[in-house]
């Protein structure tokens, strides 16, 4: 089946395995204890059944899946900034700034850690090329959109196993997000380093299962414009695609800068391009009609069909071809991020540091969206001010990392610098937002694990 009805098709099919993986989530205590996704779990039901394991589905439908991902990126980051109201820089980091130093902390040290072990032990033991170091960032911040945003760059650099890996190490990266991060809140619950959680109320059991108990419900989005007029999902839709339209008018810009960046990605162009719409659609009055849930919408929808195709479509060939190095590699991210959890953010929180970690944590393994799952977990209320923290540091923090310019440029960086001075760069931002902690009261020596309650 070729053409628009493949495609078509293809959508449909994909679509049934990620119902097929929510209700699996439904019914599966295992998936419901460790929170798995139902993208995740769709999205391995549907390499189960194909070309590497069972090989029972027609060949179209890989072809169109393993395209998905690249651009439905555009679409999730797009949708970032809209309908958000941009605040000062001063109010931002007022607010957020304790928050973006431990996020920059353990992003610029996923990048650290995974250069010292590539060069250490991968280069000389397998022989993989340096930019291998990238897939932890990519993968684990930046999630699999990203990483398949990254092919061409992966390809043009001369590693073309590099997206599947980074697609892979996405998978990873969730996987640790959920079952890592649920596991540690159940010991911090009860050891009483949640403020609003106890033993006594735990995780409420409509959100293991997955599905909302009428008197929970909430409201998902919220009519703006008139039906008759134009349907409010198709008016935001058509916002979104205004932002990657002025992304790719960018990326014919920044193409044309250096041989080098040929290949660089549109997604973080398109999220510059969602940026650059709601600033102008502030004086233009046109802003009060955007509904921020709506987009969150169109950025949950676009994001778990893109991770059941990224997952659906994932080369093990390449993925087995490079086992031990990858392996190898994602215990040593795993190892920064948990060392990050239980030590870093202790001591650079002064208050709620469970919360913030736990936010941080989901995100830079997870994405940003596995960040809000665990703080739902902890603070289901957000009565604490780690939500608005989170946001206000998101804003600082994803225009460079989690798939922004940095990592986009970031194969291109260690090429250009080389393996030695990129670890030495990496170095010299986790010391400088350290000593920007200290020096803002933000950072103790002897934190105060375990809350006090009163009454």
């Amino acid at each position: 089946m070729e053409g628009l009805t493949g495609v078509f098709f293809s959508l449909c099919i994909l679509l049934l395995f990620l119902l097929a993986g929510k209700i699996l989530r439904a019914k599966v205590v295992l998936f419901q204890r460790i929170f798995l996704p139902a993208s995740i779990i769709g999205g391995f039901l549907a390499l189960f059944f194909g070309p590497y394991l069972l090989d029972v589905l027609p060949g179209f439908l890989f072809d169109t899946w393993s395209q998905i991902p690249g651009l439905l990126i555009n679409i999730v980051f797009a949708t970032l900034f809209l309908g958000v109201v941009i605040p000062g820089i001063k109010t931002m980091w007022t607010q957020g700034g304790s928050q973006l130093c431990f996020g920059m902390v353990v992003g610029s040290g996923q990048y650290l850690v995974a250069m010292l072990v590539t060069v250490l032990l991968l280069i000389p033991l397998f022989d993989v090329p340096p930019i291998f170091a990238t897939i932890l960032e990519i993968g684990f911040a930046g999630g699999h959109g990203t990483a398949a945003g990254m092919q061409q760059v992966f390809t043009e650099l001369g590693f073309p196993a590099g997206s599947a890996l980074a697609q892979m190490s996405a998978t990873v990266g969730i996987i640790t997000a959920v079952v890592g991060g649920v596991f540690y809140i159940n010991i911090a619950i009860r050891r009483g380093y949640c403020v609003n959680l106890d033993e006594t109320k735990g995780i409420p059991k409509y959100k293991k299962v997955g599905l909302i108990p009428e008197r929970y419900r909430t409201i998902a989005s919220k009519a703006t414009v008139a039906s008759e007029s134009i349907e409010p999902l198709a008016f935001h839709f058509a916002i979104v695609g205004l932002a990657i339209l002025i992304g790719w008018v960018m990326l014919t810009g920044v193409r044309q800068l250096h041989p080098m960046l040929g290949g660089f990605p549109l997604f973080p162009l398109a999220m510059m391009g969602g940026m650059i719409v709601q600033i102008l659609s502030v004086p233009l009055k046109v802003s009060q009609y955007y509904d921020r849930l709506t987009f969150e919408r169109i950025l949950g929808f676009s994001l778990d069909v893109l991770v059941v195709a990224a997952i659906a479509s994932i080369r093990l060939d390449l993925f087995i071809e490079n086992l031990w190095p990858f392996l190898i590699l994602m215990a040593a991210g795993i190892a920064w991020l948990f060392f990050s959890l239980t030590v870093l953010a202790p001591r650079m929180f002064p208050y709620n540091w469970l919360e913030r970690g736990i936010t941080e944590y989901g995100m830079q393994s997870g994405v940003t969206a596995m960040g809000l799952l665990l703080l739902r977990l902890v603070d289901p209320h957000y009565k604490t001010d780690t939500a608005q923290a989170f946001g206000f540091k998101q804003m600082l923090y994803e225009p460079f990392f989690g798939g922004g310019f940095i990592t986009a440029t970031a194969p291109f960086i260690l090429i250009g610098l080389g393996i030695w001075w990129s670890i030495w760069a990496s170095a010299g931002i986790i010391l400088l937002f350290l000593i920007i902690s200290w020096l803002s009261g933000w950072t103790r020596k002897q934190p105060q694990k375990k809350v006090t309650r009163h009454g």
